[in-house]
C-alpha cells in the first residue's frame, strides 16, 4: 500500500484528468441511437418505476418516473416547503419539532423502501436526516411524511436509515462520535477517551409503520459511514462501513487516512434482542422528540421521550465484530443470496468482498487480530472471499443484478463498473458525466433485483446542461442493464443533491395510492363539513375562522371585527370529493406561507395582522375556469374600535342593489 500522500496525490490527478477538459474517449459514442425509444414513455402513458430520490441539503424526497425521468413529486420531509405548506401550517409545524427545537431544514441523504421477505413492498419509504439526527417514514399511500424520530446519543446520522428483511428494525448510525452523557463539556483535544458512537435500532410496527427506538448500541469514538442489513442466512446481523479508526479530531482528510485499514462492523442483531429480553441494557436518561401526522384528524401529535436503553458491546462481547477494511470505508453492501458483503474503501484500488460464511468460522474459530476498544476483530484473510483487483479509482457504492453480478460506482474515475461477485472479475464499464456518487438497481439492495435499469447519481455536471450561473444543476443518468452490456439511454437533472436512492415497480405503489380523504371520516377539531356550518368565532384575542372551499367560492368570503394583534387562525375544510381538486389559501400580509387543501382534508393557517386594514384572501391553486374570483376580504380595525364580529357569503353588492 502507498504512503497517504503518494496515494492522495494519485487519485488527485486522476480526478482531475475526468474533469470535462479531458472527457472519456468514447463520450461520443456513449449513447446509442434507440436510446430514446427505451426511454420514451408516451404522453398519457404511466412509467414502469417510481424512483425515490434523496434532495441532499434541500431536506425534501423527490419521485420521479422510470425510465423518463420525470419529476412526479416533491415531498417535504425535515425542510419547510411554502408550495404544501409544510412546516407553515398549524397541522404540520409540529412534524420539525426537535429537543433542539423547531428545526425548519435539514440534510437528506438516503432512501430506504420497507421490505417484506426480503423485497420491496410498496408500503413506506423511510428518510435520514444527516445534520440534526432523525428518521422519518414517508406513506405510500399518501406520498407525505408521516412520522419523524429523532436519534439521541447521536451527531450526524449518515449512516441510515438501512432495514432488515422484514422492516422489523430500521438502523441509524452515528456519522460524528461526541461526548455522551451527563457531561459533555469536554475539550475536544479528549476525543479518545470521552468521544463515543451509537447505534439506534427502531422498531418498525407491523401495521401501522409507527416508530420507537428499541435500543441502542455504544461503540468506540469512530464515524460510521453506510450500512446494510444481512439477508437470507446472513439475516440477524447488520454491517457498518466506519472509518477515522485513527480516531483524530483535527484535519481529518490527512489524520483520518494513516492506516491502510480502517473496518467494517458486524453487528448480530439477534444477540442484541437476547441480551436486551435478558434486561443486560442500561436505561439512559435523554431528550428526543417524535411526531406523528394522523391522516383522520389531519394534525400531528408531537411529544418528547426521555428514555433509551442501550447495550454495550464491549461488555457483551458476542454482539460485534470489526473486519479490517481498506482505508476510508464508504459503502457497505450486501448480495441478494446474503452470503457476500462488499466493502469499499475509497483511497483504495481494489473492492474487498467478505464472505459471511466465512465470518461466521472466524468467529467460531476466535481468528482474531486482537480487539480495538474491547470489540473483537476478525483477521482480514479468514473474512475475506476475494478481491476485485484493479476496478477502477474511488469506489464508493454496490447494487446487484440478482444474476450474480455487482455494479460498483467510481467516484475519482467517474464510471459504473460491472463485476461478476464469485468470479470477482470485472465484465463492463460505462463513463458518468461526472463523479458519480451512489448508483441504484431497482430493487437492489433486496433479495428480488429487477435487472432492467441502474441509475447514477452524479455530484458535477458541468457541460451537460444548459448554464445556469456558478451552480448546474445535480444530474441522474439512466442506464439499460437489461443485456451484456449497459448502455446509456438518458440523464435529466435532479434537485437538490442527489445521494442515495431507490426504485420499485410502479404497480406495487400505484395501486394504493389515496385519492382523496372522505369528509364525513374527517376527525379534525375544526373541520367545516358544509357551507351552512361555516362561522367566525371570537376566544379572547383568538379568533379562528370556520371556512370551507369549493369551486369557486370561500365561505365565508366577507369577514369583520377582527383587531389589530388578534390571533386568526384560517381553518379551511376543502368541501371537494373529487380525485386531484385541491385548494390553496392565502391572506396578505401573512409572514409564513400558503396552505394547500387536498380534498375532504381540513388545514390551519395563523396569522396575526400588524396594522388596520382590508386584506384579501384567496385560492392560490388553479382550481377552476372562475379561479380568480375565488377571494374573499378580511376588516382588521385598531384595537380600540368596536367594530362587531361579523361574517358573511354571498351578500348583494351596494351597486348592484341601486342598479
Amino acid at each position: 500500500m502507498k504512503p497517504f500522500n503518494q496515494t492522495f496525490l494519485l487519485l488527485t490527478v486522476t480526478a482531475a484528468c475526468w474533469l470535462p477538459a479531458c472527457k472519456p474517449n468514447n463520450a461520443a459514442t456513449a449513447v446509442s441511437g434507440d436510446a430514446a425509444a427505451k426511454a420514451y414513455v408516451a404522453p398519457g402513458k404511466y412509467d414502469e418505476f417510481y424512483n425515490f430520490v434523496s434532495g441532499g441539503f434541500s431536506g425534501q424526497l423527490s419521485v420521479y418516473g422510470l425510465p423518463s425521468g420525470r419529476l412526479l413529486r416533491v415531498i417535504p420531509v425535515f425542510s419547510v416547503d411554502p408550495e404544501k405548506g409544510y412546516g407553515y401550517s398549524e397541522n404540520s409545524k409540529g412534524m420539525l419539532n426537535t429537543s433542539h427545537g423547531f428545526v425548519p431544514w435539514d440534510d437528506l441523504h438516503h432512501t430506504e423502501l420497507s421490505q417484506t421477505n426480503g423485497e420491496v413492498d410498496g408500503r413506506w419509504v423511510f428518510a435520514n436526516a444527516n445534520n440534526t439526527p432523525r428518521v422519518a417514514r414517508v406513506d405510500l399511500k399518501t406520498f407525505r411524511t408521516a412520522e419523524i424520530i429523532e436519534l439521541p446519543n447521536s451527531a450526524g446520522n449518515h449512516s441510515s436509515p438501512f432495514i432488515t428483511e422484514n422492516t422489523e428494525y430500521v438502523v441509524a448510525g452515528t456519522r460524528f462520535s461526541v461526548p455522551i452523557g451527563d457531561n459533555q463539556d469536554v475539550p475536544i483535544s479528549s476525543y479518545k477517551q470521552n468521544f463515543k458512537g451509537s447505534l439506534s435500532f427502531i422498531s418498525v410496527d407491523k401495521g401501522t409503520g409507527n416508530m420507537d427506538i428499541a435500543f441502542q448500541l455504544q461503540t468506540p469514538g469512530v464515524n460510521f459511514d453506510l450500512s446494510h442489513a444481512g439477508k437470507g442466512p446472513s439475516h440477524g446481523w447488520f454491517f457498518f462501513s466506519c472509518y477515522n479508526s485513527e480516531q483524530a479530531n483535527t484535519l481529518l482528510e490527512v489524520n483520518a487516512s494513516q492506516r491502510d485499514k480502517d473496518f467494517i462492523l458486524a453487528v448480530n442483531w439477534k444477540k442484541a434482542e437476547e441480551y436486551l429480553k435478558a434486561g443486560k441494557g442500561v436505561k439512559k436518561n435523554v431528550k428526543y422528540s417524535r411526531s406523528r401526522y394522523d391522516e383522520r384528524s389531519h394534525m400531528t401529535k408531537s411529544e418528547m421521550l426521555n428514555e433509551v436503553t442501550v447495550l454495550d458491546p464491549a461488555v457483551l462481547k458476542d454482539i460485534c465484530y470489526f473486519i479490517p477494511c481498506p482505508k476510508s470505508p464508504h459503502g457497505c453492501d450486501v448480495d441478494p443470496s446474503g452470503e457476500y458483503i462488499v466493502g469499499s474503501g475509497k483511497l483504495a484500488a481494489l473492492v474487498p468482498v467478505f464472505s459471511y460464511t466465512k465470518i461466521q468460522k472466524a468467529i467460531a474459530d476466535k481468528a482474531y487480530d486482537g480487539e480495538f476498544e474491547g470489540i473483537p476483530v476478525i483477521k482480514y484473510e479468514a473474512a475475506l472471499y476475494g478481491e476485485v483487483q484493479k476496478p477502477g479509482l474511488g469506489p464508493l457504492h454496490t447494487e446487484f443484478d440478482g444474476k450474480g453480478n455487482a455494479y460498483t460506482s467510481f467516484f475519482v474515475s467517474s464510471e459504473i463498473v460491472k463485476w461478476n461477485i464469485k468470479e470477482l472479475k470485472v465484465l463492463d464499464r460505462v463513463p458518468t458525466y461526472y463523479s458519480i456518487g451512489h448508483l441504484c438497481v431497482p430493487g437492489g439492495d433486496s433479495r428480488k433485483p429487477n435487472a432492467k435499469y441502474v441509475i447514477a447519481y452524479n455530484k458535477i455536471t458541468k457541460d451537460r446542461y444548459l448554464p445556469t450561473g456558478p451552480e448546474l444543476a445535480q444530474s441522474a443518468q439512466l442506464f439499460d442493464i437489461s443485456g451484456d452490456k449497459m448502455q446509456l439511454i438518458l440523464d435529466f437533472p435532479t434537485i437538490g443533491e442527489p445521494h442515495y436512492a431507490q426504485a420499485i415497480a410502479a404497480d406495487l405503489v400505484s395501486k394504493n395510492s389515496t385519492k382523496l380523504y372522505k369528509i364525513e371520516e374527517n376527525t379534525n377539531t375544526y373541520v367545516t363539513k358544509g357551507e351552512k356550518e361555516a362561522k367566525v368565532v371570537r376566544e379572547g384575542n383568538k379568533v379562528h375562522v370556520y371556512a370551507t372551499s369549493i369551486r369557486s367560492h370561500f365561505a365565508p368570503d366577507n369577514i369583520e371585527g377582527v383587531k389589530v394583534g388578534d390571533e386568526v387562525y384560517f381553518h379551511v375544510t376543502n368541501l371537494e370529493q373529487d380525485w386531484d381538486i385541491p385548494h390553496g389559501f392565502a391572506v396578505k400580509g401573512a409572514n409564513n406561507a400558503e396552505l394547500l387543501i387536498m380534498p375532504g382534508e381540513t388545514q390551519t393557517l395563523k396569522w396575526v395582522p400588524e396594522k388596520p386594514g382590508v386584506y384579501p384572501f384567496y385560492c392560490t391553486d388553479f382550481c377552476s375556469a372562475l379561479h380568480q374570483e375565488m377571494s374573499g376580504y378580511i376588516r382588521v380595525s385598531a384595537p380600540g374600535n368596536n367594530v362587531p364580529l361579523s361574517f358573511s357569503l354571498g351578500k348583494t353588492n351596494d351597486a348592484e342593489a341601486v342598479r
